[in-house]
């Protein structure tokens, strides 16, 4: 009897946290294009777009131009400046936003990412900080955001890149986001991404790489008082492209 209520009184706080909290689940598939231009030996843009999908390409989950540059510090450490502006739709059971509304943001970021080799594999840590203006619909009828919010956020990503030929290579990564500032809500975490890569470069221009990616996000708000978190699974393929600068 003793063992029972023992046993009882531990489980108690993990069942709280599961009646306090609100899970979901969707399949999603990620494609992105990454060009980057040099412009010259420590100088180069940065141009992207991902195209978000929901049911792996069914419908809408995100919108994501993206642009920057590049100032390679040395053989081991870039620094990176950019801007973003995305539209983010409503997918899944509960919406991201309160008012089920595909909403833009205006996104600027600065980035380092310190990379260092590790025997014959690549280990990077990518840290961005990043300054968010998030338009806010206050009923479904409206034609244009009704006030815009400002959040921080912080992302922190290491991955791990393994040759395996000449072209062939595996990867993986886990970026976490951690919101910040007063406007941050509910989620002081944010979301989390996790992805398993195999990926074949075809010359020193040209690249491409696809795999799992399993995301968990956090909404910025309670439903009937409890919080709500998205897990997203499905795909991601992403292609690089390197243009040499000219002569």
């Amino acid at each position: 009897m003793r063992k029972t209520l023992a046993a009882l009184l531990l489980a108690l706080p993990l069942f709280s946290v599961a009646q306090n909290r609100i899970s979901e689940h969707n399949t999603i598939g990620w494609y992105a294009l990454f060009v980057t231009p040099k412009i010259s030996d420590k100088v180069s843009a940065h141009i992207e777009y991902q195209w978000r999908r929901t049911n792996i390409i069914e419908g809408w989950q995100q919108s994501l131009p993206r642009v920057g540059i590049n100032y390679k510090v040395n053989s081991h450490v870039t620094v990176h400046v950019g801007y973003a502006f995305i539209h983010t739709f409503p997918y899944g059971t509960y919406s991201l936003a309160s008012v089920p509304k595909t909403f833009p943001e205006h996104r600027m970021y600065e980035q380092v990412t310190v990379t260092t080799p590790v025997g014959k594999t690549t280990l990077a840590h990518r840290l961005r900080l990043e300054q968010r203006w998030l338009g806010r619909f206050n009923s479904i009828e409206s034609a244009k955001p009704d006030t815009w919010i400002y959040l921080n956020r912080l992302r922190y990503m290491p991955r791990l890149d393994v040759p395996l030929d000449k072209h062939w290579y595996v990867a993986g990564y886990d970026e976490i986001f951690m919101g910040f500032g007063k406007n941050v809500g509910e989620n002081i975490f944010d979301q989390n991404r996790v992805a398993l890569l195999a990926g074949y470069r075809f010359n020193p221009t040209f690249r491409i790489e696809a795999g799992y990616l399993n995301q968990i996000v956090q909404l910025g708000r309670e439903i009937d008082n409890k919080n709500v978190f998205q897990h997203n699974n499905g795909i991601v393929l992403n292609t690089y492209i390197n243009i040499a600068k000219r002569k």
